[in-house]
């Protein structure tokens, strides 16, 4: 059971990297990003981090402000993000 919530978690940091890295692309800090998605500085903190645990509903305010989308697709069940970012 450890190694799915490592595999959770590192799935989860892949996630916060990207969204970072558009954040950044975009030039914006995290308190203008959490303004513009209406979350909390905090929030972003932790979603940038990895935690693997976070609110979808959330997540899916931020993506939008980014310019990303969230994207369901038969897989095997792991994380699949786009190289560019």
């Amino acid at each position: 059971m450890e190694k799915e919530g490592q595999k959770r978690a590192s799935q989860a940091a892949v996630l916060g990297q990207a969204i970072r890295r558009q954040r950044r692309a975009l030039s914006l800090t995290q308190a203008q990003l959490a303004q513009l998605a209406g979350c909390g500085v905090a929030f972003l903190y932790l979603l940038e981090s990895g935690k693997p645990s976070v609110r979808l509903d959330k997540v899916m305010d931020v993506l939008r402000v980014l310019g990303l989308q969230l994207r369901l697709e038969r897989g095997r069940g792991g994380l699949v993000i786009e190289e560019a970012l």
